[in-house]
């Protein structure tokens, strides 16, 4: 099955990922991490863009396409103990020390958490094992931008006070709130 028909889902490397009406499979490029999330709230907390100086690195692109989970709907099916972590707060616009979750073997970023919302888990849409999903529950619906580059993927820019709050000057608002 080719990706333009938006019929069926389409699982690109993943030969046992899926997807269902609430819930769906996230896997690393080389099948030995894969995780469950929720494509619905309350466990699907919101889907965005983000052009941060962390997102410019660690995707070697102009942004990333994240969804952001509550940790107590995120399921690890297999390869928890194959996850490495590396943590750092120095470009952290908020000063919260962020820690990326990858596989060890293929180097797949599955996901971050960071020290001031620790009850969250930020995925990356492109792990998605139904690409399906990538344009229609969980495209992106909001862009973080941290700098004067706005990435036009989604067409309202942040607010001035989600901006605020992402920038740390701002406490009064959860992350990335719609």
């Amino acid at each position: 099955m080719s990706i333009t028909d938006k019929s069926k889902p389409y699982f690109p490397l993943a030969n046992d990922g899926w997807s269902k009406e609430d819930e769906a499979t996230v896997t690393c490029f080389c099948g030995a991490v894969q995780l469950a999330f929720p494509t619905q709230g309350p466990g699907l907390v919101n889907t965005f863009v983000c052009n941060c100086t962390d997102c410019h690195m660690i995707t070697a692109s102009q942004f990333a396409s994240n969804f952001t989970v509550a940790n107590t709907h995120l399921k690890h099916l297999r390869g928890q103990d194959t996850l490495k972590t590396f943590a750092q707060s120095q470009t952290i616009a908020s000063g919260n020390m962020m820690t990326n979750h990858f596989c060890s073997t293929c180097g797949t970023l599955m996901y971050r958490v960071s020290s001031g919302f620790p009850h969250w888990s930020i995925l990356r849409i492109g792990t998605i094992d139904d690409f399906t999903l990538q344009h229609t529950k969980l495209k992106p619906q909001k862009e973080i931008s941290l700098s004067n580059d706005w990435t036009g993927y989604v067409p309202s820019r942040a607010s001035p006070k989600l901006r605020a709050w992402a920038l740390g000057t701002s406490s009064t608002m959860a992350p990335f709130e719609l």
